[in-house]
């Protein structure tokens, strides 16, 4: 009733066949006026235009909508329109629409009916001095992040909606970065990793079906820098700060050449004696991707690798001896890691006609590394290596107001794990082995009627984890498997142009990691097995995930406004402690919800002032929990390390040209550290401000930043052990100094 009165108010007083919508249609990268575009009212099947040879069009517009340009070899697009409004368009060539059809089934439109917020490269690199991927994506809505060297480089991790990493699917262009076994992605194995992406994606709650571990908490989608669209050109960076931070990148773009080709390669090398005692970090990387782009056809073929050493601080530090030191690390100075970590992926595209694309990439991804962990008088050394292939395929389907996404994706992983005691690590103590193999396939719609896009995304997925004992152990192999029904289902109505509200609702399950079904062992023999139990003691855990918003679209301002329900059952949530070799401990709780609000908003006012702000107010509950040491039950009580407060702002004043103001600054309220409500054993709450300058351009520039320049005294994550609270700390104030050179 309500959107038909609002029709009918939009389209009083117009002729029957509507008001003309006139414009043009260009070629986005060279500006050539197109003709031969197909140009219609999207909702409406009969009114359709087409662009003359001077790519001049007029299509009568009854109210309020938008228009959706297709023309062969040039990727489609949608635009606002209005009666009587005049437009230009441009649309991008195949060749870089090839690039990312992938990506683009996997975040959906940007009207999808999810909570979603998107980041370019030039929004990532706000203030960059070469932050891990987990700081930079804590300016947006629901996340916290922390370090465990307290400063820019080194092991980081961030949360959404309060639950960690693992519960959050991570890709980069469509191929899995979470490994199998664990499920985390550890960003610190590939230094500088945001120079080499074009832009990021984060859906929060179930969002849309992807490929690899499953999208429980959310997902964060990855493109990596365009071949196709890029301008011939480098860029040198350079910089320099406290606690002996270095870092220098170099890299380069061919741009498309007369015979299809393209190119992009980055090297990069950072060192940082971390904020915490012996807490340093000396690591180096490299990026390149290549493809050849036709008509119909694009291959591309991408791989980076890195290297990292690190001296741990994976260790929270006790509140008592922090009062003393705040750099306190209680880990000694013999206890480091090596890592490497390489990846591969070659992809192939294919235009089948002008509205349909079918993409496949092959991948593969190889870790080798070890860590130093001290047990009383001897120097554990624990070592990894694994290999992970897969296989995914991507198919878009266009049928008039219909639009079909769907994939499939199978991979093999292998991981080894032993230990040896430094400093006689060829004799191995113990040698174990976990394999994990996983399938899935989706479909996904959009049906666009009038107004409303409704969508449906239904996905299976199914996993098997093995694990193969040490010859000695006196353990037999065991298996374990489980197969998810992933639903979802929304709808978008687009209210007036710049208007246009959503709801969806979805599930989701998720299986436990390696971790929690070996109850923090590495190892199982005789000693341990009986207390661990079956694979399946941890149960598989599924969230019930209903959100609702609103996006306003105005020339000065992006607004998006969202609402989430989300029901657990099951969850494997965090105790609070940490296992012998430094990992987080975790159950299975019978009932959990987390609910609340989000915001973020872009602004472009087009004066002095742009940037993004970002907040989320969140209610979170266990129904009932009962603490191991003690046997004592809780009963509707927070989880822990899930603030009800979160906000963030990225600004940038432009002072007088060529220099601008880098004002920013995270908040982050007070959280438990245990989830018994115990309010002795809480993280603080914190605010982080940053203060920057730059003079020059973004390509070319330079840029001083002070971080946290209140000194203030905060804490990014922590623990209890029930009678002490453990902290990471946030470093103090410090100054970065970086130079920026285009070539």
């Amino acid at each position: 009733m309500l959107r038909a009165l609002l029709a009918a108010l939009l389209t009083l007083g117009m002729p029957a066949d509507g008001v003309p919508v006139t414009g043009s249609v260009r070629d986005a990268a060279t500006g050539a006026l197109l003709g031969g575009v197909t140009v219609r009212v999207v909702g409406d099947a009969a009114s359709v235009a087409r662009t003359d040879s001077l790519g001049w069009f007029s299509i009568a517009v009854r109210a309020p909508g938008r228009l959706r340009f297709t023309r062969g070899g040039y990727a489609a697009a949608e635009v606002p329109a209005a009666p009587g409004d005049s437009l230009t368009v441009a649309l991008t060539a195949a060749p870089q629409a090839l690039e990312a059809v992938t990506v683009t089934a996997l975040r959906g439109d940007a009207a999808a009916p999810l909570s979603q917020s998107r980041r370019s490269q030039g929004d990532l690199e706000v203030a960059y001095v070469g932050q891990e991927m987990p700081i930079l994506l804590a300016r947006l809505p629901s996340i916290t992040a922390s370090s465990d060297a307290g400063s820019e480089a080194g092991y980081s991790y961030f949360r959404l909606r309060g639950l960690d990493q693992t519960r959050v699917n991570v890709t980069l262009d469509g191929v899995p970065l979470n490994e199998p076994e664990d499920q985390g992605v550890y960003f610190s194995n590939f230094p500088d990793f945001a120079n080499s992406v074009r832009s990021v994606q984060v859906q929060r709650g179930v969002g849309t079906s992807s490929y690899g571990s499953a999208s429980y908490a959310g997902a964060v989608n990855f493109e990596s820098v365009a071949l196709a669209a890029a301008r011939p050109g480098g860029e040198l960076q350079m910089t320099a700060g406290s606690y002996g931070l270095r870092r220098a990148s170099l890299e380069y773009h061919s741009g498309l050449g007369a015979h299809g080709l393209a190119a992009y390669a980055r090297v990069s090398g950072q060192s940082t004696d971390g904020y915490r005692d012996h807490s340093g970090n000396q690591s180096g990387s490299a990026f390149a991707s290549a493809g050849w782009f036709g008509g119909r056809h694009a291959w591309k073929a991408t791989a980076f690798t890195g290297s990292a050493r690190n001296d741990m601080a994976y260790v929270a530090a006790p509140v008592d001896s922090l009062r003393i030191d705040r750099r306190y690390n209680p880990l000694g100075r013999d206890e480091r890691d090596r890592f490497r970590q390489h990846f591969a992926s070659l992809s192939h595209t294919a235009s089948l006609g002008p509205l349909v694309t079918l993409a496949t990439t092959a991948y593969h991804v190889r870790l080798r590394g070890d860590y130093d962990v001290r047990a009383a008088q001897d120097l554990l050394d624990f070592n990894l290596g694994s290999d992970w292939t897969g296989l995914l395929s991507t198919a878009h389907v266009e049928r008039g107001a219909l639009t079909v996404d769907a994939g499939a994706h199978a991979s093999s992983y292998r991981r080894e794990h032993w230990l040896g005691v430094r400093p006689e690590v060829s004799a191995r103590l113990y040698t174990n082995t976990g394999r994990k193999e996983e399938a899935s396939a989706f479909a996904k719609g959009a049906l666009v009627a009038g107004p409303a896009t409704v969508v449906g995304d239904v996905q299976l997925r199914g996993a098997r984890f093995r694990y193969e004992p040490d010859a000695n152990s006196g353990v037999a192999e065991r298996s374990v498997g489980w197969t998810f029904l992933n639903p979802k289902v929304g709808a978008t109505v687009r209210v007036s142009p710049r208007l246009a509200l959503y709801a969806s609702l979805g599930r989701t399950g998720r299986e436990p990691t390696r971790n929690d079904m070996l109850a923090g062992f590495d190892n199982l023999d005789t000693s341990n097995v009986a207390f661990v139990g079956p694979l399946d003691r941890v149960r598989p855990e599924y969230v019930t995930d209903a959100e609702t918003g609103a996006t306003l679209e105005t020339r000065a301002a992006t607004l998006r406004v969202n609402g989430f329900w989300m029901a657990f059952r099951d969850e494997i949530t965090p105790v609070g402690q940490l296992s012998y070799i430094g990992l987080p401990l975790r159950k299975n709780v019978d009932r959990s919800v987390r609910r609340g609000v989000e915001l973020d908003a872009t602004l472009r006012p087009g004066g002095r002032v742009e940037g993004t702000v970002s907040a989320a107010v969140t209610h979170s509950r266990i129904a009932r929990y009962t603490d191991d040491a003690s046997g004592v039950p809780y009963r509707d009580v927070e989880p822990l390390l899930s603030p009800r407060l979160i906000a963030a702002h990225d600004l940038r004043i432009a002072v007088a040209r060529p220099v601008s103001l880098y004002v920013g600054g995270r908040y982050a309220g007070r959280a438990f550290l245990a989830n018994t409500g115990d309010r002795r054993f809480v993280l603080p709450p914190a605010s982080v401000a940053d203060v920057g300058i730059l003079a020059g351009s973004a390509r070319r520039g330079v840029q001083v930043i002070v971080h946290n320049v209140a000194d203030a005294r905060a804490y990014s994550s922590g623990y209890t052990d029930g009678t002490t609270s453990y902290y990471y700390v946030h470093a103090a104030r410090h100054l970065t100094l970086t130079v920026r050179g285009g070539f």
